[in-house]
């Protein structure tokens, strides 16, 4: 466990993926983290790298070879990740390929994640970087999960979720049995920037957006007015999500998404990679804002 604060938030993060585990504020002691319940869902931002969500079969072929490659890749749990550098404000981990992500993911990479604290934002910083002689292909993305509610004597549809834009935006529908995104969509959101939270929100799954103008979304409470902004300035994809019936909200920035049900499982040509050219770098970044850090 590392952890780092300023006048205003304090954060922590496991050894273990370089999950982020604790968002607070050092003034009033508010926790925004959801609790990882392992009854209900175990975790509390997994980092998602080289994919995002389900493959078909959970399998990808990469020139004419099969692959076996975990939902959300393998940064999550990966033990092997190393925290490289830390100072007052920061903390980067870093995760090179070895030879065990080679038989999953045919590729030398160098994967980075620093978390950077600057007033009551916190920065989340990805960078991957080719270190073969050949293009990659990878997803990339955050899978940050809030409390909700945060605070006591409120009740979860209290919350909504208010876009930086009016959208008109619809959900790709996902398989219930295997996590792929089908052909069906449904409206959610009708010339509105509102989205309210209720219990039976996420019945089917994930919600799936390929195409919001809005790179911001704010938490924000009926009673206690904002609670958290997410900027995801970098990442064209978003998705939002809960287990039914549990008290917290994921908001995460993707680019990329699981597989459609219709996908020929070829990793170069699945909608939403990156490729990323031999000796290159890609970064891609988001931030939380805290916006109850101030209030004693």
């Amino acid at each position: 466990m590392y952890q780092i604060s300023n006048k205003l938030i304090k954060i922590a993060v496991k050894k273990i993926g370089a999950e982020l585990y604790e968002i607070s504020s050092v003034k009033n002691k508010t926790a925004f983290m959801w609790d990882a319940d392992p009854t209900i869902w175990g975790s509390f931002a997994p980092n998602l790298f080289p994919i995002i969500g389900a493959l078909k079969n959970n399998e990808y072929i990469f020139e004419g070879k099969t692959y076996n490659m975990p939902k959300h890749g393998f940064i999550r749990h990966n033990p092997d990740i190393k925290l490289i550098e830390k100072t007052e404000s920061s903390l980067k981990f870093q995760l090179k390929y070895n030879q065990e992500s080679l038989k999953l993911y045919p590729f030398k990479f160098c994967y980075n994640i620093q978390f950077s604290l600057k007033e009551n934002i916190l920065h989340i910083h990805h960078e991957v970087k080719n270190l073969d002689n050949k293009p990659m292909f990878f997803s990339i993305g955050g899978h940050p999960a809030f409390k909700c509610p945060v605070y006591e004597n409120e009740k979860y549809s209290d919350y909504n979720l208010r876009f930086e834009f009016t959208e008109t935006a619809e959900t790709y529908l996902l398989n219930l049995e295997n996590g792929l995104l089908t052909n069906q969509k449904e409206l959610v959101l009708d010339k509105s920037n509102t989205l309210d939270l209720n219990y039976s929100l996420f019945n089917k799954d994930a919600l799936v957006f390929k195409d919001l103008k809005s790179r911001k979304i704010t938490l924000n409470s009926k009673n206690k007015g904002d609670i958290i902004t997410l900027n995801y300035a970098d990442f064209p994809h978003l998705g939002i999500w809960a287990k039914p019936n549990a008290d917290y909200v994921c908001i995460e920035p993707w680019i990329g998404y699981a597989d459609l049900e219709t996908t020929n499982q070829q990793l170069p040509s699945k909608e939403g990679i990156i490729k990323l050219e031999a000796s290159s770098n890609f970064k891609a970044k988001y931030s939380i804002e805290i916006h109850k850090a101030h209030v004693v």
